[in-house]
């Protein structure tokens, strides 16, 4: 896919017409799903759900763990990324949930004690202030107004917790852009789970196939196919997909990318 720079995109909205950029997005995903017959994916994309991480960089973060842990910031940010995730999952799976910042905690109490470094009050306040921090990449507020011209409804959802999604829309300067910013708080369960996912139709009023959710990582980008979603993925990384039988819809480098699929 031919990749367009953030300044380009006024002049792609003025040369496109909103009606047909939908359009085509919908197109688009069709051609590229196996069920593509199906009824369900014929059906016209109407809003677009982002994973908080595919909007808002992490990278600060991790990168305050070498100035605190110098010559081993990138081994404890590598470990207790993973295990964030690991967290969130298992207690999904089984039952026991704890919000996201708790999550977050816990991952780093692990990460630190694995690679033996030395984690005082202080400097694990310093480490989990930093999410306090987060903002948008900077590809990110062209393409958000790109598809507001486009018609498009636009929600957050992820797991972070309501303050932390709220601060980062905040230090984005994004107040307004979205019609709901959803925390997978509320369902008291976090993504892959199918609550988890439901939120976004519950909350947006819309069934799954008018929704492209648009995920940070592959295995997002598989739960929210599994749950009936268009599933884009912003592949910032340039990571392996997942071995699970199913795939994105659509995998691009960037938030610019998933433009064209809008505008046409």
């Amino acid at each position: 896919m031919r990749r367009e720079h953030p300044d380009a995109l006024s002049t792609i909205l003025n040369r496109r017409a909103t009606l047909g950029g939908i359009g085509a997005l919908t197109v688009a995903l069709a051609a590229s799903s196996p069920s593509a017959a199906g009824p369900a994916v014929e059906a016209r994309v109407k809003a677009l759900a982002f994973d908080g991480f595919a909007l808002f960089d992490l990278q600060p973060v991790f990168a305050l763990a070498e100035t605190v842990f110098p010559g081993k910031g990138g081994q404890l940010s590598a470990t207790w990324r993973v295990k964030i995730f690991e967290y969130t999952w298992l207690r999904a799976s089984s039952g026991h949930y704890e919000d996201f910042a708790s999550c977050i905690d816990g991952a780093l109490s692990y990460a630190t004690a694995s690679l033996k470094l030395p984690l005082t009050p202080g400097t694990r306040q310093t480490l989990l202030d930093a999410f306090a921090t987060i903002k948008a990449f900077p590809d990110v507020a062209p393409a958000l107004r790109a598809f507001r011209m486009a018609g498009l409804r636009l929600a957050i959802l992820a797991n972070p917790t309501p303050a932390m999604l709220e601060q980062a829309v905040a230090n984005s300067n994004l107040e307004g852009v979205f019609d709901a910013v959803i925390s997978t708080d509320q369902a008291k369960t976090y993504k892959p789970h199918p609550k988890a996912y439901g939120l976004g139709t519950e909350i947006l009023r819309l069934n799954a196939p008018e929704i492209g959710f648009v995920a940070s990582a592959s295995w997002d980008a598989v739960g929210a196919k599994w749950f009936g979603y268009r599933s884009l993925w912003v592949n910032r990384p340039g990571a392996s997909g997942e071995a699970l039988g199913v795939e994105a819809d659509k995998v691009v480098g960037g938030m610019a990318e998933l433009v064209p699929l809008v505008v046409g």
